[in-house]
């Protein structure tokens, strides 16, 4: 049948992965750091993808395609779906799409978060967001002390956080399954300057080692008093 399908330009396509999360079918996938439609029947030809794409690289076409299979999208979904920790609704794996506002209001700054939960234990291992994405791994510390944190870190990236003092176990073992069972094109670290939150990045870097990848490591460092190091 022929129907309104989106189309993806390689040329222009940068790999963010922000299609990828905001496609809600599961349509778009990363594949050699690139979006790539890979179920044309799982695109409903809606078009949440197109705000996503900072690049302009998703456009809608007329074509000869399958016919949207919304029993296929839901099994899917189903399948996919994470368990929620503790049994908390509040902790349900899900990207959040956001509108580039045109403007925002003055004194307004808006949230650049891009998924939930950002905790790294409650993070699921597996989830769309991750493929293809730019990923910050953060002590929670960090976001309060440096002023401009979601324009500077957050924005373009999937986003985690913890503390390696008051959290129990080490990070290792779980940021390593999610580097290594992901397309994770690069991996940005903000620490404090405190001795303690050098756990973080060392799991981190232990991580980055033990999945096998080459995947660039930028680590910034944040004084209490809100200054980069």
């Amino acid at each position: 049948m022929k129907r309104r399908i989106i189309k993806i330009d390689q040329d222009l396509c940068n790999g963010c992965g922000l299609c990828a999360a905001a496609c809600h079918e599961g349509a778009i996938e990363m594949v050699d750091g690139k979006a790539k439609l890979t179920r044309e029947d799982y695109c409903d030809g809606l078009g949440d993808c197109l705000p996503a794409c900072p690049t302009g690289a998703i456009t809608f076409e007329e074509r000869e395609a399958p016919a949207y299979n919304h029993a296929a999208v839901m099994a899917a979904k189903a399948t996919k779906a994470a368990p929620t920790p503790c049994g908390c609704p509040g902790s349900m794996s899900r990207a959040i799409h956001r509108e580039e506002a045109p403007s925002p209001a003055v004194g307004t700054v808006p949230s650049q978060l891009r998924q939930w939960p950002v905790q790294i234990k409650l993070a699921p291992v597996n989830a769309p967001y991750f493929n293809g994405c730019h990923l910050l791994i953060a002590a929670d510390c960090t976001a309060y002390a440096y002023g401009n944190f979601h324009q500077d870190f957050i924005r373009g990236r999937v986003t985690l956080i913890g503390c390696p003092k008051l959290d129990e176990g080490d990070y290792t073992e779980k940021l390593t399954a999610i580097l290594a069972g992901n397309d994770v094109q690069s991996v940005t670290v903000v620490r404090m300057t405190v001795p303690c939150c050098g756990g973080i990045q060392r799991a981190v870097q232990n991580a980055v080692a033990a999945s096998g990848k080459n995947i660039p490591l930028r680590v910034a460092v944040v004084a209490p008093d809100g200054t980069l190091q």
